[in-house]
């Protein structure tokens, strides 16, 4: 193997591969290798309509070779370590890359075992979760198997990817329930680590008229910690809305439990003390600039996607405005320019709330409402949703990934 590169790219799901493909638009003669184990790609965004029964997860899966530009090297490995001072990259099967440049996008990490008996659980006793291709199917076994009773979702402290999707199958699950008559039969429960539906005011008005109309039971400040299964009990920590100290700890029994799992920045990444941030909400995750995705201390490192320290919301849609800053960056950075592209905070969160309606949620940094359609964004629409069901995989696969969009 080849050992040394002009570009690495440290992970090959949507912002690893949309920026390789705009580098490699950007600078055809560029030596750029991509680093990715994994020899599937997923378009996880449609992973609640999975859960929700709408279509099979087989259409969310592509073969990552197909997605690989032409003339960048793949190489099938874990990133193990960085040493940013010496330009180097630790592979797990040993080897050791050399670069003159890196990206740094190697997403997200779920970490299942935070909540204890969690992982044990997916797929059993009505336990289920839309966050991963192994665990998507359980969702619709439980909703479809549902006869009543108490169906609890829950979204966890700190970051995650897609911060809306835990009340997105929430808004398909009430749905469903009054489709088949088991609504007077049911308690839909959202427990919430959060304080709020969403952090932008003119959508969170929106959804909370959402959640008072169909009587969905939303608990701020529970943080699932553990799932007894057998009993079908879930245990929360309860925290103070001031300090975010732990007040006490309450258990809701279910007869549906839709988990999100706590998720951090990769171990490899969290344990470099010199390319992440210490504290705060972002601990773990790569210290870029927010507005250039350069980093703060070493130039010639970027990142972008879920992995950056970036005060937005993880979502593919904040990946297709980053990565055209960052390559634009870079650009100039060879050139010995200064750096000329600004990323505003761009994200966008289409926000299902039935089988047929969806509120569309765009916003820079700071949350400020920046809608794109000269419609009301700001209500649940079916136009809308046929955007995320049909129009956005395609701009996805075929646009995106390939540099073009």
């Amino acid at each position: 193997m080849k050992n040394q590169h002009q570009i690495i790219i440290i992970g090959g799901g949507t912002a690893g591969i949309t920026v390789a493909a705009r580098l490699r638009k950007a600078m055809p003669q560029a030596d750029i290798a991509i680093i990715e184990p994994s020899e599937e790609h997923y378009y996880q965004p449609l992973w609640t309509l999975v859960g929700g029964g709408v279509m099979k997860k087989e259409v969310t899966m592509k073969k990552e070779s197909k997605y690989i530009p032409k003339n960048v090297k793949w190489i099938k490995d874990y990133a193990e370590d960085i040493d940013p001072d010496a330009n180097t990259v630790s592979l797990r099967n040993g080897g050791i890359l050399s670069y003159e440049y890196l990206v740094i996008a190697p997403g997200i990490q779920l970490d299942w075992d935070k909540v204890k008996g969690l992982k044990e659980a997916i797929g059993k006793n009505g336990v289920c979760s839309n966050y991963s291709y192994k665990t998507v199917d359980s969702t619709w076994k439980a909703l479809s198997e549902f006869k009543g009773g108490n169906a609890v979702f829950t979204n966890p402290l700190g970051q995650i990817k897609c911060g809306g999707a835990p009340q997105k199958i929430m808004y398909l699950a009430e749905h469903y329930l009054r489709k088949n008559n088991l609504k007077d039969k049911s308690k839909v429960i959202g427990a919430f680590a959060g304080t709020v539906m969403l952090g932008v005011p003119e959508i969170n008005e929106v959804l909370n008229g959402i959640v008072e109309k169909r009587n969905i039971d939303m608990r701020f400040y529970h943080n699932l910690v553990e799932v007894k299964a057998r009993e079908q009990i879930a245990v929360f920590d309860v925290r103070d809305a001031k300090t975010g100290e732990v007040l006490k700890q309450e258990e809701i029994e279910f007869n549906m439990l839709h988990a999100t799992p706590p998720q951090s920045a990769p171990d490899f990444l969290k344990k470099n003390a010199k390319l992440v941030l210490p504290n705060g909400p972002h601990v773990g995750f790569v210290d870029v600039d927010k507005h250039s995705l350069q980093h703060n201390t070493y130039k010639n490192i970027f990142s972008l996607g879920d992995s950056a320290a970036l005060p937005t919301a993880k979502t593919g849609a904040a990946v297709r405005k980053q990565a055209p800053v960052l390559v634009a960056n870079m650009k100039d950075l060879m050139a010995g320019n200064n750096l000329s592209a600004s990323y505003d905070g761009y994200s966008s969160c289409p926000l299902v709330t039935g089988y047929n309606s969806l509120v569309l949620a765009e916003f820079l940094y700071e949350n400020k409402y920046k809608p794109t359609f000269p419609i009301n964004q700001a209500k649940e629409r079916y136009d809308m949703f046929l955007l995320k069901r049909y129009i956005l995989p395609i701009l996805y696969w075929q646009f995106m990934l390939r540099g073009k969009a």
